[in-house]
């Protein structure tokens, strides 16, 4: 299969050697003469993306989003262990089991071996998700020689791996980030993203759809990509119903079956998660409880933030390239996520590659010094590798992405990452019995990294059945003093509690009066997002633990 593919490849790269304005990789040696290619083989692009994204994983040490630990992490958790909370929407059955089990499966193997101690439990999931994400970079190679040529392809890597929001999202254990590397791979095996010239053995489209079948399971909305490359194929298919009854139905029907039956079996009862998340998601807008922007978010702030400083090259990329296809998957995306009330940067990672793709072609244009009319200048020097405007660019996109990757990755909002660690190891020194998180809700990892069965608890934000009511979390950040003086007289008293300085600061009397000292402070961030600055994490200790 892979021998297939791979002469289809050369068949292809050989065939527009005269169409693409771009020098192949042969060209170049022809005038250079045979020289030490690092990317000379997937093998080698693997193993390259798989030690970068190591590194990657290991430098990304703060908090983005809750979902990466509470609909993951803790649920794998909860599986190996015993242990571990489950939301909300676990009990409603919008959420699908295949995704954690793939780290419960870890987890599993780190028990085993008697390697789950803290340092393990944090640095080893993320490890893991580089696995994947390595899968990611490689296919974006992949087809960008499918599409561009070798030369595109090295440019399309080199954005890939430097663009910041990839660096800062990628290994993290969150579903969209292996919804992202599903749908780099699917699309390399779907002939209608494909030049019309190239030829494709029957099996690669089946591939694509086994592949887009598991997006599609792991995050309901992936349908929307999918949607819209199952009807450009049918589009340009000239087998339309084998299309759609040999392959489509048979290989859906078989993935979301086993979906359906692995949610059998760790719910305990039927359930249909496709029909849940849609109904909860779509149907009923439940999405909005977590705030929503304007419809324009994606295009002003959203996705343009994520390209970030490549967004003059991907946008040049599209417009001199003219694969309008595979750029009309992103508006495509884009359009229809903006109707959608509540937004995330996370919903729209999928399609951050595909841009990225772009800005390699501009690139590899500033390279090879392609004129307006398509074809590269004859005086074009290939021993001359990088002209002014090819090394300006270089440095420009390093110098914005580098600092701001490091920044986000290694310093903004590491404060509640860093708060769990910590207690995890007073944990394993018997330093702490119970703890109590004042502060809103999902703001910490939980059990995933603490691992111990003992007594915590956060400030519930179940979305209510009536609109207006304020959760626990809401209370509580409306009126700190206040509702910790109700909290505490019911609560069992917890040897730890967390939280946030701009609270502490309100509560440091209660706290004394209760006999509880400062005993650690963490930093959190320079600058606030959605809430006041929340500057630090604390760390308040029962007089006498």
């Amino acid at each position: 299969m892979r021998q297939r593919q791979s002469s289809a490849v050369s068949s292809l790269a050989n065939t527009r050697r005269t169409q693409n304005p771009i020098p192949t990789k042969s060209q170049q040696e022809e005038k250079e003469g045979p020289q030490f290619d690092l990317l000379a083989s997937p093998k080698n692009v693997y193993i390259f993306c798989l030690a970068f994204r190591i590194v990657n994983a290991l430098l990304v040490q703060t908090y983005f989003n809750p979902d990466e630990h509470w609909q993951a992490l803790e649920v794998a958790h909860r599986i190996t262990f015993g242990f571990g909370h489950l939301t909300w929407e676990w009990k409603k059955g919008i959420r699908s089991y295949l995704h954690p089990l793939l780290f419960a499966f870890l987890y599993k193997v780190l028990a085993l071996l008697g390697l789950d101690t803290p340092w393990f439990m944090v640095k080893a999931p993320r490890l893991f998700q580089s696995l994947f994400s390595a899968f990611g970079d490689l296919y974006l190679y992949k087809l960008s020689v499918i599409l561009f040529g070798d030369q595109v392809a090295k440019w399309a890597l080199f954005s890939q791996l430097t663009n910041w929001f990839m660096f800062f999202c990628l290994t993290r254990t969150l579903s969209n980030s292996l919804e992202t590397v599903l749908t780099i791979v699917s699309l390399y095996y779907w002939p209608c993203i494909r030049p019309s010239s190239s030829k494709l053995p029957l099996e690669s489209r089946k591939w694509g759809l086994l592949i887009a079948a598991l997006a599609c399971a792991i995050r309901p909305t992936s349908a929307i990509i999918w949607l819209y490359v199952g009807l450009l194929e049918l589009f340009v298919s000239r087998d339309k119903l084998r299309f759609i009854f040999l392959e489509v139905a048979p290989i859906g029907v078989l993935v979301l079956g086993l979906t359906f039956l692995i949610d059998r079996l760790m719910y305990g009862s039927w359930v249909l998660v496709p029909l849940n998340f849609l109904r909860f998601n779509f149907l009923s807008s439940g999405g909005d409880y977590y705030g929503t922007h304007k419809w324009h978010w994606y295009f002003t702030q959203g996705f343009s933030v994520m390209v970030f400083s490549f967004l003059p090259f991907s946008i040049a990329g599209i417009m001199q390239s003219k694969q309008w296809k595979l750029s009309g998957l992103i508006a495509w995306v884009l359009v229809l996520y903006s109707v959608l009330g509540h937004k995330e940067f996370r919903f729209v990672l999928p399609v951050l590659p595909i841009a990225l793709i772009f800005s390699g072609y501009s690139l590899t244009a500033l390279k090879t010094s392609v004129s307006g009319n398509g074809q590269r200048n004859k005086s074009a020097d290939y021993h001359n590798k990088f002209s002014a405007k090819m090394l300006l660019a270089i440095f420009f996109l390093l110098a914005t992405n580098i600092p701001m990757a490091l920044y986000m990755s290694l310093v903004h909002q590491r404060g509640t990452e860093d708060v769990t660690y910590y207690l995890s190891n007073e944990v394993v020194e018997g330093k702490v019995t119970d703890i109590l998180f004042l502060m809103p809700c999902h703001a910490t990892p939980y059990y995933s990294t603490v691992h111990r069965n003992l007594p915590m608890r956060f400030l519930d934000c179940t979305p209510s059945e009536e609109k207006g009511i304020p959760d626990e979390s809401d209370q509580f950040m409306m009126d700190p003093v206040g509702f910790a003086s109700e909290f505490a007289k019911n609560w069992s008293l917890p040897s730890h509690i967390v939280l946030f300085d701009s609270e502490e600061k309100k509560l440091r009397d209660f706290l004394v009066s209760h006999s509880f000292k400062e005993i650690q402070r963490f930093f959190h961030a320079h600058f606030k997002v959605d809430r006041d600055l929340q500057a630090s994490v604390v760390v308040y200790a029962l007089t006498g633990s």
